[in-house]
């Protein structure tokens, strides 16, 4: 792998689901020669999707490395043929599978956003999008499946121009249409490039597609121009710039964000797909274009004489090899053995074997320098977004944190068996996902489960099951529902026992009043006159205490009370701790059910991102759920961004029903905020 960083291009491949990302995954490798023949999604025999989950669903469910070299093509007095190494991360496409994508992204070069021909711009391709937007990532379009029934080159290029602007570059026109798509005009050198077999024929445009082909030409070039005012001078003085000046401004231009080149592939039949390679390795940009940003605020060279630095990506538990640690190298050259520092974890890691990644097969390497994937084995202590670097080195790697779970199903174990296994089960998916959380509720005794959604933890669920032999049952998750007293209330508390010996006997007089929400509880010892004896008025408030947290009337606990101790008797020999303390949870539990309560129901703060024209139906669904819109704005996308507090009972299934709702087009953001009386009619469940 001893490539420099400027030959070295990583590339994540998203898009929406079905889009045809594994298949021209599988197409460049075999067209790279790093596989014999291609495999089928349908059959379960790509190298992307080798998970026994990804071959049941019959689509990516987590991102896959695969590395490949390829020679691009040199153009006539450019520089001498040079080996590029592809780094092809496969991304799912269900928006539920987000922190994969997030993941891919964050160490990538070059986003290769995929489009189906015949499907145009759907939901996942705008979610890709948005993404590279947030990570300031270059992107390259191609539109796959130009072969196939109802592909529209021309329909599909207005609508990525309409959605993501003028930066959107066509850099080919199809020759055929449909299922007579058989090669492509390259509108850069005016060549016509047609395909038998995989096999490419280059020559002179058609005759009859000249006018068309010179009409789009000119538009491009002038684009590409645009950005470099030497060029534009010369081109505006008559000096038509060579294809190598087009390429290295366009590179430019995709390196700066401001360029989106678009090409034309069919991966089944390896039309074109030899040309994206080509594209991938001239205008992509490399490592050394790209430093990384660094918690500090600083960037990392990739340089390979300077320090070791790597960042791991994903985590993998093989039932093989243990835990596997995908990283990148993003300074300096690691061999193996060699030690490097964790800092979050403060411990020192030995990257025993270094490894090169193809799907599921791995391969010893002696070296990976800076830019390049690779994996390692049984690391002590690191994962997902972890810095790994030379000692010495305080470089940290600038990882966001996953957001909170917008899903949760509580779950348990089936048997006894299941339950010795349960808690170590979920830590190693974890490892393997970080945007799952679990967590314990001791008020419910529920296990809880969160995620991004239904599809995110039906794919946990199953590898539970299959990876750790654990077996759950699936519920929904508690609503911790609380009471509070109507009114105030005053009540005696009187307990009095005699067993034969020294007895008990306690009596104190209780005020209690209701609080503002979010008020606590407040205890005020009132006494005067020692009614009753310093020592044993907190026994008072602990008995208090605990009645409040064994509930009140309705069976939940209470809050937001002011309890304040006014009077009492005691006997000098009969009265201890203990029956004060019942005698204050006896006074607070009369008080409760004379005044009376009410029940407070949690509520959510939340923050729903979608189309504008979407806008009146997530208004309506969140009044529907009893939510209280509290503002609406637009952001700098133009979408609408609402602002809501909904009952939290109302929000358990949001995300499937939002997603619903939208076609996947919204998104959602949740956040506590605190309690409000639940309506009386509403009975709780």
């Amino acid at each position: 792998m001893g490539i420099p960083p400027e030959r070295v291009r990583t590339v994540a491949v998203v898009g929406h689901t079905g889009s045809g990302k594994t298949t021209l995954v599988e197409a460049l490798l075999a067209t790279g020669g790093a596989i014999s023949r291609m495999g089928r999604v349908e059959d379960g025999t790509t190298v992307s999707d080798h998970e026994p989950e990804e071959k049941e669903r019959g689509g990516s469910l987590f991102t896959t490395a695969s590395a490949m070299t390829w020679t691009p093509r040199v153009e006539p007095g450019g520089p001498e043929e040079q080996p590029h190494l592809l780094q092809l991360l496969d991304c799912p496409g269900d928006p539920d599978l987000l922190g994969q994508v997030d993941a891919a992204l964050h160490v990538a070069d070059l986003a290769l956003i995929v489009v189906g021909a015949a499907d145009g711009v759907q939901v996942g391709t705008e979610l890709a999008w948005r993404l590279c937007d947030d990570l300031g990532l270059p992107r390259l379009v191609v539109l796959t499946a130009c072969d196939k029934e109802r592909a529209e080159v021309d329909r599909v290029v207005a609508e990525l121009k309409e959605r993501f602007g003028r930066g959107i570059a066509p850099l080919e026109l199809p020759v055929g249409s449909e299922a007579d798509f058989r090669g492509v005009l390259d509108l850069l050198s005016d060549q016509c490039c047609t395909y038998e077999d995989g096999t490419p024929t280059c020559g002179p445009i058609p005759d009859d597609l000249v006018d068309e082909e010179h009409a789009v030409h000119d538009q491009l070039v002038e684009g590409i121009v645009e950005a470099d005012d030497e060029l534009m001078m010369r081109y505006l003085d008559g000096d038509v710039p060579s294809v190598l000046e087009l390429e290295k401004a366009l590179a430019a231009g995709v390196a700066a964000g401001v360029v989106h080149p678009v090409v034309l592939a069919s991966a089944t039949r390896r039309v074109a797909v030899d040309r994206l390679a080509d594209f991938l390795c001239e205008v992509g940009p490399s490592p050394a274009d790209r430093p990384t940003l660094l918690a500090d605020g600083e960037l990392l060279a990739s340089d390979a004489a300077g320090p070791a630095v790597a960042v791991v990506w994903r985590t993998i538990d093989d039932r093989f090899q243990g835990r596997l640690s995908l990283c990148r190298c993003l300074s300096g050259t690691i061999t193996p053995d060699a030690v490097l520092r964790n800092a979050r974890a403060a411990a020192d890691e030995r990257l025993h074997q270094l490894l090169s990644v193809r799907g599921a097969a791995t391969e010893p390497v002696q070296e990976v320098m800076a830019g390049q994937v690779f994996a390692v084995a049984k690391l002590g202590a690191a994962g997902t977004g972890d810095t790994l670097a030379s000692k010495g080195c305080e470089a940290v790697v600038d990882w966001s944190a996953p957001p909170p779970p917008a899903h949760e199903v509580a779950i348990a174990p089936k048997g006894k068996a299941d339950d010795d296994k349960l808690m170590t089960a979920l830590h190693r998916l974890q490892q393997e996902d970080p945007w799952l959380v679990v967590r314990r509720d001791d008020e419910a005794h529920q296990t809880v489960l969160g995620g991004r959604g239904g599809v995110h933890l039906q794919v946990a669920l199953q590898r539970l099951q299959r990876k750790f032999a654990v077996e759950v049952e699936v519920g929904e998750v508690a609503i911790p529902y609380r009471e509070t007293i109507r009114a105030a209330a005053t009540a005696e508390g009187r307990y009095k026992k005699q067993t034969g010996g020294h007895g008990q006997y306690g009596v104190c007089t209780l005020v209690v009043e209701p609080l503002p929400r979010g008020g606590g509880f407040e205890f005020v010892d009132a006494i005067v006159g020692g009614s009753i004896p310093r020592n044993l008025i907190p026994a008072v408030e602990k008995g208090v205490v605990e009645a409040m947290t064994r509930g009140g009337p309705a069976g939940h606990r209470v809050v937001d009370v002011k309890v304040t101790l006014t009077d009492g008797k005691y006997h000098s020999v009969d009265s201890s701790e203990m029956s004060f303390k019942a005698a204050g949870a006896l006074a607070f539990t009369e008080a409760l059910t004379t005044a009376g309560t009410v029940v407070l129901e949690p509520v959510s703060t939340v923050v729903v991102t979608s189309p504008p024209e979407l806008q009146g139906d997530v208004l309506g669904d969140l009044t529907s759920r009893r939510g209280r819109v509290v503002g609406a704005d637009v952001d700098g996308r133009g979408d609408a961004v609402i602002t809501a507090v909904v009952p939290t009972a109302e929000l358990r299934r949001y995300a499937l029903d939002l997603r619903s709702l939208s076609s996947t087009r919204a998104s959602f953001s949740v956040e506590p905020a605190g309690y409000n009386e639940r309506p009386a009619h509403l009975a709780v469940t």
